[in-house]
């Protein structure tokens, strides 16, 4: 099986007016493992490793599937997977953030917003939230 054919997933900045190619991730990024399946198929899924977990090696997003009997369908089910988990799309915004250059903007206004002068502490007291003064806690 061609393994440029499973899956290719073309990552584009939205500028208003051009669309530029920042990264693709493609089967060649991930691991795959093969394992025995169980379930419907009878002795062909025993039998056979049709079973599928997709790996992507820069984000360790998981994807895995059995659904099917065929080890090429299960193949891209297991990628598409991958790509919809939320550890993968936490990882493509910061990627995406840092090669649009954006990633240090970002990590900046947090540092600056976690500076002490710029952060309240309030503790609860008799059921009420107030602020925090030396020597309360």
């Amino acid at each position: 099986m061609d393994m440029r054919n499973i899956g290719n997933i073309k990552l584009t900045s939205r500028d208003t007016m051009t669309k530029e190619l920042l990264f693709s991730v493609t089967a060649a990024d991930c691991r795959w493992d093969y394992f025995n399946a169980s379930g419907a198929g009878g002795q062909n899924v025993n039998k056979n490793q049709c079973g599928v977990r997709c790996t992507n090696k820069a984000s360790s997003a998981v994807g895995q599937s059995s659904d099917t009997k065929s080890q090429s369908q299960n193949k891209k089910l297991a990628f598409r997977r991958m790509a919809e988990s939320d550890t993968f799309k936490k990882w493509h915004r910061i990627e995406t953030a840092r090669r649009m250059g954006t990633l240090v903007d970002i990590d900046q206004k947090v540092d600056e917003a976690m500076q002490s002068e710029n952060l309240r502490v309030e503790i609860k007291q008799d059921g009420k939230w107030t602020k925090e003064t030396d020597g309360q806690i």
